[in-house]
């Protein structure tokens, strides 16, 4: 695939190491991939989703529907989260439109504290 973009998610905001009064804005990024909203099974689409003190998912594996794990399946790219205070590991995970992972070359983590 000559010319391609590199697929790349990132966070726009907060920036690693933020401290953040909750609620909070977090701004999702992605590169080389457009977001649709589930059920979007489109080639090279998907949306966010964000995981609390959570690791990234392996590629084909179905990103849980639980606290610790936001889903932005309406195509967000922008969200406001609640937490208590303390540090977290905020890791973003872009999923196909069946919610399943496209593994750790599409997810990146930053640790925010909130106060």
């Amino acid at each position: 695939m000559a010319g391609a973009l590199a697929q790349t998610v990132s966070f726009a905001e907060p920036v690693d190491g933020a401290t953040v009064s909750s609620p909070f804005k977090v701004k999702f990024a992605v590169s080389g991939m457009d977001v649709k909203p589930a059920g979007d099974m489109s080639d090279n689409t998907g949306h966010h989703h964000l995981l609390i003190n959570a690791s990234a998912i392996k590629a084909g594996e179905s990103v849980p529907f639980d606290e610790t794990h936001l889903h932005f399946g309406k195509g967000q790219t922008e969200a406001e989260v609640k937490l208590p205070p303390g540090s977290y590991t905020l890791t973003m995970q872009f999923a196909n439109g069946a919610h399943q992972s496209y593994g750790p070359g599409l997810s990146k983590s930053i640790k925010v504290t909130v106060k």
